[in-house]
């Protein structure tokens, strides 16, 4: 078996994690917010009608910043429909996913949601730019952040919310580089309406954190050439640029499909290399750092396995069940958001519940994991600290997609405490990688743990009737030699936590 090593040394660092990598995302989408997270009736249901099954699963998860409310269906959204008292709330057309919003849910229970799963969870709302513009943006911040003593901050108190909600991070529109979102724009009326908005905003609040919408995918006609028009406006104006894809197994090449990541990681690179271009032309010295919020595997070219009518309530669409394979990949693109986390600072999971999620609920029945689940609550509980800067040399493999690829794909990040994590894929279908790390200077002294998603059958998943059918599981023979190196076998088309520990006596 061919061996694939690095080193680590605490001398060579990429930076340090912001929480809000682990960030996730809820829009009004099929079933993500309607008996997802919000079912009143539902045994577990609270007083706001929020499942506290799928609280607790959330808080298990891990997740930071919820992005809301969209996606594509923010660009039609009026805010106005979801604030008051909810049974005189209106019924609005969705054109987004043509469905019908009831407007049961809106930006109080939302806020109160992320204020049950703790204080670690933070709002990052989108603002409607694709049917609205700067004067609604600014009525929605007076409602939300403004203390008092105004007529939309007023209405807030009436409403029932007297203390203000606080969000410091928005999002000025959602893929508006799309021919399929409502309002699309070319880059230069984009980028104004996203300046002027952000102009004004600040007048406000100067110190909000705003992201601008980037190119939906890398594969878009108009990429590089619309964040470097969009930047041109915005520069001085904006934070963050975003960043949105996902992937798919197709025509049955897996191989391709484990190397996603390879996309990843390019598809940022460019995006830095856009940015910094456009700042050093600007002579600027800020850095736009990147928010890569959508992302995930999501199986669009799929018929939908439920009947759905056009302008139905909460359907059932995008429910993918996810399998092994679909978890490695995953956990894959966890790591090239880790390794990039000099720059990318801000990212969420499409979506939180049952829409392409790592939770699923059933109507009025039981919540349960997906095989992704396990690699992001991982991440999020042992990826916090430093990263360290992981070149490795490994064994590798030829791909339909990308060419040559290395089989491993990993990552380390220490903790506070000394104390390492390595998250690492072996993109092997059929044969083990034996994985050799010099630790040089890192002060450690054993192995805490191994665990790996791996599976005999690598469609194996969770469902309603099997809800545990994968699970990671421990892994044996994984060692601290004397001389400081980290020896482990990583099993085909797998997912591993490697934890270390630091003698602090």
């Amino acid at each position: 078996m061919r061996t694939a090593r690095f080193a680590l040394d605490p001398a060579f660092t990429i930076g340090e994690v912001n929480p809000r990598l682990f960030g996730s995302f809820v829009e009004h989408l099929g079933r993500c917010v309607y008996t997802g997270i919000y079912e009143p009736g539902h045994p577990t249901a609270d007083a706001e009608g929020l499942r506290a099954d799928v609280l607790e699963l959330v808080r298990e998860l891990g997740v930071t910043t919820i992005r809301y409310p969209g996606g594509n269906f923010v660009s039609a959204y009026n805010w106005e429909d979801g604030v008051g008292p909810a049974e005189e709330r209106p019924r609005r057309l969705d054109l987004a996913w043509r469905s019908t919003e009831t407007n049961r849910f809106g930006l109080s229970e939302y806020i109160a949601f992320l204020k049950k799963i703790g204080p670690q969870a933070e709002p990052m709302m989108a603002i409607n730019l694709g049917t609205r513009g700067v004067a609604e943006a600014l009525e929605l911040q007076e409602y939300a952040n403004h203390p008092g003593g105004t007529a939309r901050s007023d209405l807030r108190v009436a409403h029932g919310d007297k203390e203000p909600f606080g969000i410091g991070l928005w999002c000025l529109g959602n893929e508006m580089d799309g021919p399929w979102q409502t309002g699309h724009k070319t880059a230069e009326e984009y980028g104004r309406l996203a300046a002027e908005t952000a102009r004004a905003m600040r007048q406000i609040e100067p110190d909000l954190e705003l992201v601008a919408c980037g190119s939906s995918g890398q594969s878009m006609d108009t990429f590089a050439a619309w964040e470097a028009t969009v930047l041109a406006e915005t520069y001085d104006l904006v934070d963050y640029i975003s960043l949105h894809a996902y992937y798919e197994e197709t025509d049955g090449d897996r191989d391709s499909f484990l190397a996603s990541a390879v996309d990843t990681e390019s598809f940022i690179e460019n995006v830095v290399a856009t940015c910094d271009h456009v700042g050093a032309r600007l002579k600027s010295k800020k850095k736009i750092n990147l928010s890569f919020d959508e992302w995930n595997v999501w199986y669009q070219s799929r018929p939908n396995p439920h009947p759905v009518e056009d302008w139905q309530e909460a359907p059932r669409i995008l429910e993918d069940v996810y399998t092994v394979t679909d978890a490695v990949v995953f956990g894959s693109l966890l790591i090239a958001l880790l390794r990039h986390a000099d720059r990318v600072t801000v990212a969420c999971l499409a979506q939180l519940v049952n829409v392409i999620a790592p939770i699923m609920t059933e109507p009025g029945g039981a919540a349960w994991r997906q095989t992704t689940f396990f690699p992001f609550a991982q991440a999020a509980k042992y990826g916090r600290g430093e990263v360290l800067d992981v070149r490795a040399v490994s064994p590798t493999h030829e791909t339909k997609k990308y060419g040559e690829v290395d089989l491993l794909h990993a990552t380390a990040v220490r903790a506070d405490d000394g104390s390492v994590t390595v998250f690492a894929v072996n993109r092997s279908q059929t044969e083990p990688l034996p994985l050799e790390v010099a630790l040089n200077r890192m002060g450690l002294t054993a192995v805490v743990e191994h665990t790996a998603i791996a599976d005999a059958d690598p469609d194996a998943r969770n469902t309603l009737q099997d809800q545990e059918r994968v699970t990671p599981h421990p892994v044996e023979g994984t060692t601290l030699q004397d001389d400081g190196t980290l020896t482990a076998v990583l099993e085909p088309l797998s997912w591993n936590v490697i934890r270390l520990s630091r003698d602090l006596s």
